[in-house]
């Protein structure tokens, strides 16, 4: 079984084959040595360099990683060993060029970048297998190694290669049977769509049919999940017990399906990527409309991205990569301010991260990323970024262990769909500013829920709808009873594919005592997208109390007001944004109404009991301020237990492995500020303890971090 060490590992992705010295033994010491100074404690390595490792076919050099290894084993730094299948050499590209990956049908990649192959490729296979089975052999029974991490942000492609399309049709076959039932389940009479053969259906190229985009969204899903699971299985075949096999997600590669992906891992792994300097501020001045992708804006974004990683596993996971200097182009370069990266790394261990680690050691002298700053700049040499890590390694030494693998803390729990993000990327039911599809569109239905969390005060947790209830029966699911136990809160926007088994499921666990929350699209169609026939939300009208025909997008934010008697105030910048369902009472009591001449006569929130639990219903996408209000009805008490915190400080709390509970507080701005202890802390960064009612000083850019009761620090 694998064993992570009891404390929150420390350091960066080196790559010491990169390093353009004269002397290169005596760089490595130095590094070596420069990073034990900054209590690091652990490095990955390997991972990019496939034609170090094979320069010509059959040919392998595995010795140049024995001093790496042997010199941060000398120092106490453990390492993750990568296998390098995503950075294809030259060579096997030009010797088969057949396992060029394809964006369309007959349309291929040109090389010169990275994973640029058809990784499901026999041919491929052969090689990587080969590369893999050569280095894991070499270096699995050396000290240092830790764990593994196969290839490396898969995912990054849709495949159209013939034999990728081709074992479609397969899958197809086995999951419909023939082509009459797949006729109906898709709808195809649409557009004489009908398939008299298999032989007939089309390449995804010029695909517009919806049902044929979920199952091949969902095929390519299973590629990626197929090939991670293969290599950590060739792996395992030398790891010791002891060892992680790991993968490194960048969570919004359009191939990733997070949940099913780590299904095969020894834990999750991922790399969230966050705007600094103006990024981190609070109050935010991120605009609602300001897109996240791949690195986030805000600091409600960062928060989001550490527990998304969590819901891949429903457990703590490790950042493999996170900014160092700056991050992406050549044309944005923005280091973090003083502070920032202490407030970072922390927030990601408040939510559950056992391991930080910086993309990378030293900035690259040469190549696409020669911008995209390390640990060092380019002469070398320590600097600002370097001073404030070694700050931050020591703080995670000081704090034990007490700190790796916390369990955090959640007032409300989100339900989150990839198969509806991936259909509304296609088929968006927003548009974007100009008027066009908004590829973005899911994220722009769920985030205002969440960030709405945040601004008030409360913690989220991420889930994702298979681990709650698989229609297919794949997975171990949750009882609805256990359900409204574990989430009492549960909001469910745009959860827009969804089988009648889910849908009833979600009823059932209102009835058990949950509060359930519906938000604008969830429910609409069935698990092959097809519009449901019967009124929306389609199986939770009765216990929702409220049905709709009509919806509308909005074109300009709408004011908002509380009905009267409601059970929470607005203030008077309360908003509905995006959309509104057009909803009809039956039996529900009102919350929220529109302040306009048409679309005041529905309600945009309402609420109704249902056994022994309840029923809200969200018919839009809420502003900024209305969400705030929600969250605070939705759970009156901040389980931080922190209370009158100033608008630029947020408390983040959760539970050791060993049951004491941890406060990270931090003050996201230049301004210092004060907060009161709400209960007996002890500093776990200086070990004095601190009386419940004690004025805490919080300095600009500030984190503090503390637990309940008196542990022993040493």
């Amino acid at each position: 079984m694998a064993v992570l060490p009891a404390r929150v590992l420390f350091g960066a992705a080196y790559y010491h084959e990169y390093q353009p010295y004269e002397r290169p033994d005596e760089r490595l010491k130095t590094d070596l040595d420069l990073m034990a100074d900054a209590h690091f404690s652990v490095i990955r390595v390997g991972e990019s360099v496939w034609s170090t490792w094979e320069p010509e076919n059959g040919r392998f050099d595995l010795d140049w990683l024995q001093p790496v290894l042997d010199g941060a084993h000398e120092r106490g730094i453990a390492v993750v060993l990568g296998t390098p299948t995503y950075a294809v050499p030259p060579w096997l590209a030009r010797q088969y060029p057949e396992i060029t990956g394809e964006y369309a049908t007959g349309q291929r990649f040109g090389w010169g970048a990275r994973q640029e192959v058809d990784f499901t490729h026999p041919a491929f296979r052969f090689h990587a297998e080969r590369v893999i089975r050569k280095i894991v052999a070499r270096y699995a029974h050396h000290p240092a190694v830790i764990g593994f991490q196969v290839d490396n942000e898969p995912g990054v492609h849709l495949l159209h290669n013939h034999g990728v399309f081709q074992r479609f049709v397969d899958h197809l076959r086995a999951e419909y049977g023939d082509v009459e039932t797949l006729n109906r389940a898709w709808g195809l009479v649409y557009w004489s769509h009908r398939l008299s053969t298999w032989a007939d259906l089309w390449t995804p190229d010029g695909n517009v049919q919806p049902q044929y985009d979920v199952a091949w969204r969902e095929f390519q899903a299973r590629q990626v999940n197929e090939f991670i699971g293969w290599q950590a299985g060739i792996v395992r075949e030398y790891a010791r017990p002891e060892q992680f096999v790991t993968t490194c997600i960048s969570y919004t590669r359009q191939a990733v399906e997070d949940d099913e992906l780590t299904d095969r891992l020894d834990i999750a792994s991922g790399n969230p990527y966050y705007d600094m300097q103006g990024g981190l501020l609070l109050p935010d001045p991120t605009p609602d409309d300001h897109e996240q992708n791949w690195k986030t804006t805000g600091v409600w974004a960062l928060y989001q991205t550490a527990d998304w990683m969590f819901s891949s596993r429903q457990e703590p996971f490790l950042v493999t990569e996170t900014n160092a200097g700056s991050i992406g182009t050549p044309w944005d370069n923005r280091p973090a301010y003083d502070g920032q990266w202490r407030q970072a790394a922390w927030a990601l261990v408040a939510r559950g991260a056992r391991m930080i680690e910086y993309w990378h050691w030293h900035t690259l002298h040469f190549g696409a990323e020669t911008y995209w700053g390390g640990v060092l700049p380019h002469t070398g040499r320590p600097g600002r970024t370097y001073a404030e890590l070694a700050r931050l390694g020591a703080e995670f030494e000081a704090a034990g262990t007490f700190v790796a693998g916390i369990e955090p803390d959640a007032d409300i729990t989100m339900v989150y769909s990839t198969p509806s993000k991936w259909l509304m990327q296609k088929y968006p039911p927003l548009p974007e500013a100009g008027g066009g599809p908004d590829a973005t569109a899911y994220h722009r239905f769920f985030d205002p829920f969440y960030r709405g969390a945040f601004d008030a005060g409360r913690q989220v947790r991420i889930v994702h709808a298979r681990q709650l209830h698989d229609p297919r029966g794949e997975r171990e699911g949750m009882t609805p009873e256990a359900a409204a136990l574990r989430h009492p809160v549960l909001v469910v926007p745009a959860l827009y594919l969804a089988a009648d088994s889910t849908v009833d499921w979600l009823a059932a666990y209102a009835h058990a005592g949950g509060h359930l929350v519906v938000g604008p699209r969830t429910a609409y169609a069935d698990h092959e997208a097809r519009a449901r026939h019967e009124p929306a939300p389609g199986r939770l009208v009765e216990a929702a109390g409220v049905g709709y025909d009509e919806f509308s997008n909005l074109v300009h934010e709408i004011p908002v007001r509380a009905a009267p008697g409601g059970p929470f105030p607005l203030r008077e910048d309360a908003t509905a944004t995006r959309w509104a369902d057009g909803l009809t009472v039956t039996d529900a009591d009102v919350l929220v109404e529109y302040d306009h001449p048409h679309f005041g006569r529905w309600p945009a929130v309402t609420t109704r009991r249902h056994g022994d639990g309840r029923v809200t219903y969200v018919g839009t996408v809420p502003g900024r301020s209305l969400a705030q209000a929600l969250a605070a009805w939705l759970a009156p008490s901040a389980r931080s237990g922190w209370r009158n915190l100033p608008a630029s400080v947020t408390a983040t709390t959760g539970t050791s492995p060993d049951g004491r509970r941890v406060h990270v507080v931090h003050n996201w701005s230049w301004e210092p500020t004060r907060v009161e202890a709400p209960v007996g802390l002890s500093d776990a960064l200086g070990g004095t303890s601190v009386p419940a009612g004690t004025v805490l000083d919080l300095g600009a850019w500030d984190v503090r971090v503390f637990v309940s009761g008196s542990p022993d620090f040493s």
